[in-house]
């Protein structure tokens, strides 16, 4: 069987839980069915840390284009390829494909439709309509969570729920449990004057649907009874960031709140592995890939009580109103200051993470794709 994987977002310059996911599964879709041919489409050059690795049955294929590729350039692709199945790992398809190709499409999460107002109109329009087109044409679509399934029968009511087929995220637990060498960790902290143990970490894009605006406002309540506490911001500015800056830069902590834009993905078992906890109350996850990495890195998790936020974490997790800042300092300052919390939640993590593979993810995926 030919298979055409649209891949890419592996040339992206920024490494998001999407991206990850796709690279993720070509690590191992090559040695799960030698038998099939992978035609691993992308547009330029890969991200030196998203490279995927070469199996004899993969044939790497790039079709320069522009900001319409999967429309144009991937489209045209499909035509001379003619592949028996096409794998999208986004909720994405092309408008125009061949006839009897089957598509099976990956739907990460319904947050634009869920919270319009945290994206930009056109985005939203663009994501709406790719979503449509994405649900009239796939043969099959992966949900990666429960929670994103029920968002889609929502959502599509037309949509027959055997077309959804669940498949969760896996994690590099080996990755992120690994001890980084002193030297590595203290060059690291120290560019910001930090020392293990001594901040609150968050780890995403700044942008709205995060409530990074409500993590500031509850920080600083909680830094009223724990004043040694700092918050750090690993990630790179998104969409509609201004006003989370600007409260940030205004808060009356500001020296005590570390952005640090975006790092290389080879530091955040550092970062994570280091912080007294990770706080991570979004408004809503399709899934929340680094609720896990902080599990695997064994650091305690708060979470927002929301969307599929408790299906991930399960009892491994502290969990707080995303709506209400109050409640998320108050479970901060829990976090914060209660040793045997921590480290209940620090026992209940590593167990956790043993649910997530992607071994499993790949496995599962791959069936999906060649329908058994």
């Amino acid at each position: 069987m030919r298979i055409a994987v649209q891949a890419a977002d592996l040339d992206a310059s920024r490494v998001d839980g999407t991206r990850v996911y796709l690279l993720e599964l070509l690590k191992r879709f090559g040695a799960l069915a030698p038998d099939d041919m992978f035609l691993v489409c992308h547009r330029e050059a890969f991200n030196p840390e998203l490279t995927p690795p070469f199996f004899p049955n993969y044939d790497i294929r790039t079709f320069p284009g522009d900001r319409m590729w999967m429309q144009t350039a991937f489209a045209k692709a499909l035509f001379r390829l003619r592949p028996d199945r096409v794998f999208i790992p986004l909720q994405a398809v092309p408008i125009a494909t061949p006839d009897g190709v089957e598509i099976v499409a990956t739907v990460h999460d319904l947050a634009f439709r869920h919270f319009p107002g945290t994206f930009p109109a056109a985005s939203r329009a663009k994501l709406n309509l790719l979503l449509g087109a994405t649900v009239r044409k796939a043969t099959r679509i992966i949900a990666v969570s429960e929670a994103t399934k029920r968002d889609l029968l929502v959502s599509f009511p037309d949509l027959s729920e055997t077309r959804i087929h669940v498949v969760h995220h896996g994690v590099n637990a080996g990755f992120f449990e690994a001890e980084p060498p002193r030297s590595e960790r203290d060059a690291i902290l120290s560019r910001y004057g930090l020392e293990p143990g001594s901040y609150a970490l968050y780890v995403g894009a700044i942008q709205p649907r995060k409530n990074l605006i409500r993590l500031v406002g509850a920080f600083e309540k909680a830094k009223l009874h724990h004043p040694e506490m700092k918050l750090v911001i690993v990630g790179e500015r998104a969409w509609l960031s201004d006003s989370i800056v600007t409260r940030m830069d205004r808060s009356p902590f500001s020296g005590d709140i570390v952005r640090t834009g975006k790092v290389p993905f080879s530091e955040l078992p550092t970062w994570y592995r280091n912080a007294r906890l990770f706080a991570f109350p979004s408004l809503y996850e399709g899934f929340g890939l680094p609720a896990l990495e902080a599990m695997a890195s064994g650091t305690p998790v708060l979470l927002g009580n929301v969307s599929s936020l408790p299906e991930v974490g399960g009892e491994a997790a502290l969990y707080a109103d995303p709506h209400d800042e109050d409640d998320i300092a108050g479970k901060l300052s829990l976090l914060w200051g209660d040793a045997s919390v921590r480290d209940d939640l620090r026992a209940k993590g590593y167990e956790r993470v043993r649910g997530f593979s992607w071994d499993r993810c790949a496995r599962e995926t791959l069936d999906c794709i060649i329908g058994r």
